[in-house]
């Protein structure tokens, strides 16, 4: 079993060194620091904080790691993680992207996560997952053990709007896609295009990156292009939102000019004018379900079970092309 003692002779340091750079604390140079760092990642050396202390090597308390807070998105997957936390002994530390991410993970210094942040890696997360360190993975496809990709059923809800837009007569479609890291826009994007292809149709595809800002550039590109087309599917209701605004600065309305679909129910998309027609799902059960399958295992050893939150097509007026 790998020691600091063996961490503090790869990165040719003093023990207390390298408790330091591991620990976060004592003043020692960053070069110093980022030399042990190396050299525990290397050697997969993951200290337990709190084991040092407690034999029992319980800390009851789940991490959950999420890109940010902001939007009712994340707070609806919070509130149904909280709501199945509430039931039990665990507390509950939600960390937000920062420097304290890693530090919180390496050291595991919760008894397993709950990870909805695509800027930490797979590697880490590869090494980390154990028995006594189990992981739930939203918004991400990677194969382990004693790892949970909880998915959203993609392929469903999108596979519904096609079929509704290509039922209404709709043959030029156009997709705005999301961030480039992000699994559940891969997937939408895929399914989206082969139910094009599958019909002979060729769907031009536009950058986007999840925001309303990134809706509107992409709204912008489409109205530059040779052939505007009849309908437009967005990865997301922020993009779907700022390619309106676009739409309609140019003097053109849904859905007489262009259908519009979005991805995700968010709260704004009922009431918009018109409203928006989306792709829903229950993201407060997305969130439970991810800590109630993290608890169980916890608990019980209960095995993992492989899941998809369904999704449903929701067709409201933005996407009703005139017969």
């Amino acid at each position: 079993m790998t020691t600091i003692r063996d961490v503090a002779k790869r990165a040719g340091v003093s023990i207390t060194t390298a408790s330091y750079a591991l620990n976060e604390t004592g003043s020692i140079g960053d070069a110093t620091r980022k030399r042990v760092l190396e050299a525990a990642e290397e050697l997969n050396y993951h200290p337990n904080a709190f084991a040092r202390n407690l034999k029992q090597r319980k800390t009851q308390t789940i991490g959950v790691f999420i890109s940010r807070f902001g939007g009712s998105f994340y707070e609806e997957i919070l509130e149904g993680i909280h709501s199945v936390i509430l039931d039990t002994d665990y507390e509950l530390l939600v960390c937000p992207e920062s420097r304290s991410t890693r530090r919180i993970l390496l050291h595991r210094q919760v008894d397993g996560a709950i990870v909805f942040d695509s800027k930490i890696p797979d590697e880490p997360i590869v090494k980390l997952a154990s028995r006594h360190f189990p992981i739930v993975l939203l918004d991400r496809l990677l194969a382990g053990d004693f790892i949970l990709p909880l998915l959203l059923d993609n392929p469903q809800g999108v596979r519904e709007a096609f079929a509704h837009l290509y039922g209404q007569g709709s043959r030029r479609m156009a997709f705005v896609s999301g961030a480039v890291d992000s699994f559940d826009n891969a997937e939408r994007m895929a399914t989206f295009l082969a139910e094009a292809e599958y019909r002979g149709l060729k769907v031009p595809v536009y950058a986007g990156s999840f925001t309303e800002a990134s809706g509107y550039e992409a709204a912008k590109a489409v109205l530059r292009s040779d052939e505007i087309p009849d309908a437009v599917f967005c990865a997301n209701d922020q993009m779907a939102l700022g390619f309106m605004r676009a739409m309609r600065e140019h003097d053109l309305r849904a859905p007489g000019d262009i259908a519009i679909v979005g991805f995700d129910d968010i709260p704004i998309a009922r009431y918009m004018q018109p409203p928006l027609s989306t792709i829903g799902t229950s993201r407060f059960e997305w969130g439970a379900t991810a800590a109630r399958q993290l608890i169980g295992f916890l608990e019980d050893a209960t095995p993992f079970e492989p899941l998809r939150i369904p999704t449903r097509f929701l067709p409201r007026l933005s996407s009703m092309l005139p017969e």
